[in-house]
């Protein structure tokens, strides 16, 4: 079985290199960038924190960024210990920066998805749609650019999701403790 997930993901790395090209690059660049130790979600946080009536969805961010950080980030990885794709390519290949740490979960699209979760049970669907079509974007560019395979990714969506979700039911039973 997990040979053929693997094959499913070197094929998914194959398919997509074969899109690449220099506005693309460009684009997944900084997308993937934005999410780097989960900037455009902090930023994001910041307006919620502020106005007294965002301020729990704020919080709620910001625990759901946590819950994320501590499950995937400090276990999952360090139990899992999947080496990533980009340490299989050649210098000329990677268009960015190898990353230092292990690839399963994809820490950048855990946060995203965590902040996902959140929006989608605490935001109006104006604000909850830029946020997912954001974080699908840096989820993607992750891939785009060979630091994370697709079930990298897909778990990382998956475990964001959760972390997000269980974050507005754990908040939820703090405030009204």
């Amino acid at each position: 079985m997990f040979g053929r997930i693997k094959n499913i993901d070197n094929r998914v790395l194959e398919k997509i290199g074969k899109i690449h090209k220099p506005v693309l690059n460009k684009i997944m660049i900084v997308a993937s960038r934005s999410a780097n130790i989960g900037f455009i979600w902090w930023m994001v946080c910041i307006p919620f924190l502020v106005h007294p009536d965002w301020r729990l969805t704020g919080l709620n961010f910001v625990l759901a960024l946590a819950i994320a950080h501590l499950m995937g980030e400090i276990i999952i990885k360090h139990i899992v210990k999947r080496v990533r794709p980009c340490h299989n390519l050649g210098d000329d290949e990677q268009l960015i920066d190898r990353p230092r740490f292990y690839s399963f979960p994809s820490g950048h699209t855990t946060a995203s998805f965590a902040v996902v979760g959140v929006a989608l049970l605490r935001c109006r669907l104006i604000t909850f749609l830029p946020i997912l079509v954001l974080a699908i974007l840096i989820g993607f560019s992750r891939i785009y650019l060979r630091v994370h395979y697709l079930t990298d990714v897909i778990a990382g969506m998956i475990l964001g999701l959760c972390c997000g979700i269980g974050s507005v039911f754990l908040m939820s039973a703090l405030v009204s403790a």
